[in-house]
């Protein structure tokens, strides 16, 4: 590929996220990119816009029991239960080796109690090479925690004013789709201080093995993602982006650069592609490539041009 095309789509691609430069604006989700360095001889990861990584907690999580996995129809469930290695650990084994990458390195943060999500701050707030934090208030995977703050406008008021005077980087808030109304919670967030919201999370959902009569997922319960959930996030993504003013990250069955498009075109300013690196870890590069092919194609000088761009 010539200089010129790389500086070309460069151009096109090129974007700002709550003042942090992205070299184009598709992020892998966390949860489903490990801690990025995991995926550095399968993908390009200087070709990836950044990485959410798995999320941190203040102590290491063992995670649900098995099986965790379950292909559903136009998607999956997983019941990971968060298993991770702890902030300390992430800071001390995997953070240094991201900063050969040029990808913005976001960090995931969840917590069971406000406390939890203070201390995982202030230990990440001391590291080099994180661009920001996205506060997961929204997993279905445990049986506490998160969820609550994600359904309770009071709650995820406080979780945010809490945090956001302890970091001077930005401060997204994911939020959860198992919701009645998106609008309170993503203003909730936005005039507690965070600086952008990311949605959708996984819907909670229930698969059944009919011989055995028993669940598909051990922990029973677990999160739908993959392309059956798009319809309703991009419904979802749009509601809140007219709702706020602060950005919308978008995710939910991304799989090409068009659907990509189609989150920002409903108002998403970045995106995150989850499900999809599970059979092809190489997606984010690729979406990102798909996505300017597109914009070329519009005669759309800058992918900030398309954002919010719908006609209802």
């Amino acid at each position: 590929m010539s200089r010129d095309v790389i500086l070309d789509r460069m151009s096109r691609l090129r974007t700002t996220l709550c003042g942090v430069d992205l070299q184009n604006p598709v992020l892998a989700a966390s949860g489903t990119y490990g801690y990025g360095v995991e995926f550095e001889t399968v993908s390009d990861l200087d070709s990836i816009g950044g990485i959410v990584v798995k999320g941190l907690s203040r102590e290491p999580i063992q995670g649900n029991p098995p099986p965790r996995l379950w292909e559903a129809e136009g998607g999956m469930i997983n019941s990971i239960g968060l298993q991770n290695i702890g902030a300390k650990a992430f800071v001390r084994d995997k953070l240094t080796a991201l900063a050969r990458y040029k990808c913005a390195v976001f960090a995931n943060v969840f917590g069971y109690a406000p406390e939890d999500y203070v201390e995982v701050i202030r230990i990440l707030e001391g590291a080099e090479g994180i661009a920001g934090y996205e506060l997961n208030v929204s997993c279905p995977n445990t049986k506490h925690g998160g969820i609550f703050f994600s359904s309770d406008p009071g709650l995820l008021s406080e979780l945010v004013r809490l945090v956001r005077p302890l970091t001077r980087r930005p401060v997204f808030v994911k939020l959860s789709p198992n919701v009645s109304r998106i609008e309170p919670l993503a203003q909730a967030a936005e005039q507690s201080g965070a600086d952008a919201i990311s949605l959708v999370n996984t819907f909670v959902s229930l698969a059944i093995d009919a011989r055995a009569r028993r669940p598909r997922i051990g922990a029973g319960f677990g999160g739908l993602s993959g392309p059956a959930i798009k319809p309703i996030a991009l419904r979802m993504v749009y509601e809140a982006s007219r709702a706020v003013k602060i950005p919308v990250i978008g995710l939910g069955g991304i799989r090409s650069g068009l659907d990509a498009a189609e989150f920002l075109i409903a108002g998403a300013s970045a995106v995150q592609v989850g499900t999809v690196n599970f059979w092809d870890p190489a997606a984010p590069c690729r979406i990102a490539r798909e996505l300017d092919s597109f914009l070329k194609q519009e005669k759309i000088n800058n992918v900030k041009e398309l954002v919010g761009t719908l006609k209802v």
